[in-house]
């Protein structure tokens, strides 16, 4: 049996890759977009029984020729049990919304409705953009407000999800990422993690750059939702699970840690790290500031009137349909990832 892992060299989805080979699972195929081409490293130490190309991909779904194509394979994958979709543009700046709407909704529209036509489980990404400036970050209609055109595009498939639900031949599962952070994200440029530029900052320079104050925001306080692929990769594993022996499941559900952390954390957990790899104490931010290992610049003129200051996940549907388990918070996993960083770097 097989599972499709879409974006599937991307950060999510080469996670939930080597999470599936830990299970034992080596019938996975493939699907992205090697244009570029350092994207492969994600791959690498990853078991996959075949790659296809998403424009490939797409022309299969649309001429309902996957399985066929599948079955033709010599190693002959069977049917496909599970589609993981995390193929998407993730770049909020972004400014071609034809480009957008097409990778973000038509793609996703199209793999949905081949999903349902053959009855197979269907997990996807959505994202916390779709909230934008909201103050309320709970999966309802009157909470969804996005800034920009990638919010938009994960908002409209929201929405054209919602109304598949009835009647829904297979379970339909999305899941809201807040900010993810963690192994894997290189290729992702500037588009990567805070904790990601953190670490690269203070590496390079011996400082972090953070914002100054903006919007009512006191400097380096603007609170994100920040969660760990770890925690993101845990909760698909076990939608996955339950998709498989509940034909009804359906949800879009928020995928964060339910605690809001500012900026400033977030530097003082990749900066305190490295420090105590070096045999050096902690520091306060206030003392990390004082220093000057923590500096505050102009907040960007572009980002003005499309940034989210504060997210936080309303965990009560994720907790609701049965997931229990703890969330890293920004020391815990912050931390890990800067020694698998640091171990990494030698």
């Amino acid at each position: 049996m097989t599972i499709i892992v879409t974006g599937a060299a991307g950060f999510v989805g080469s996670n939930l890759v080597r999470a599936l080979n830990d299970r034992g699972e080596t019938d996975i195929v493939a699907v992205d977009d090697f244009t570029d081409a350092d994207r492969f490293k994600n791959l690498v130490d990853c078991e996959i029984a075949d790659y296809i190309d998403r424009e490939e991909f797409l022309d299969l779904l649309e001429s309902d020729q996957l399985q066929q194509a599948l079955s033709s394979l010599r190693i002959d994958l069977g049917p496909v049990r599970a589609v993981l979709h995390q193929g998407a543009c993730s770049d909020t700046m972004e400014t071609d919304g034809r480009f957008m709407m097409d990778n973000n909704y038509r793609f996703s529209r199209v793999l949905l409705d081949w999903c349902q036509h053959h009855e197979v489980p269907f997990l996807y990404a959505s994202s916390a953009a779709v909230y934008g400036g909201s103050v309320v970050f709970s999966e309802d209609r009157h909470s969804e407000a996005p800034l920009n055109i990638y919010g938009y595009s994960k908002f409209l498939f929201d929405q054209h999800v919602r109304r598949r639900a009835v009647g829904a031949r297979a379970p339909i599962v999305g899941f809201r990422y807040f900010n993810v952070y963690g192994p894997r994200e290189q290729h992702k440029g500037r588009m990567a993690s805070v904790a990601f530029h953190h670490f690269n900052q203070f590496q390079a320079d011996g400082k972090v750059r953070l914002f100054e104050g903006h919007d009512g925001w006191s400097a380096g306080c603007q609170q994100r939702d920040f969660v760990s692929v770890e925690d993101v990769v845990k909760v698909n594993m076990y939608f996955l699970d339950k998709a498989m022996t509940d034909s009804r499941l359906f949800g879009i559900f928020n995928l964060g840690t339910g605690r809001a952390q500012t900026f400033n954390e977030v530097a003082a957990a990749v900066i305190n790290t490295m420090a105590h790899a070096q045999g050096r104490p902690p520091q306060t931010i206030e003392a990390l500031v004082s220093s000057g290992q923590i500096v505050y610049v102009p907040f960007p003129d572009a980002l003005k009137g499309k940034y989210q200051s504060h997210t936080q996940a309303d965990l009560s549907r994720l907790r609701s349909a049965g997931y229990a388990e703890p969330f890293l918070s920004v020391e815990q996993g912050v931390s890990r990832y800067v020694q698998q960083r640091l171990s990494e770097a030698g």
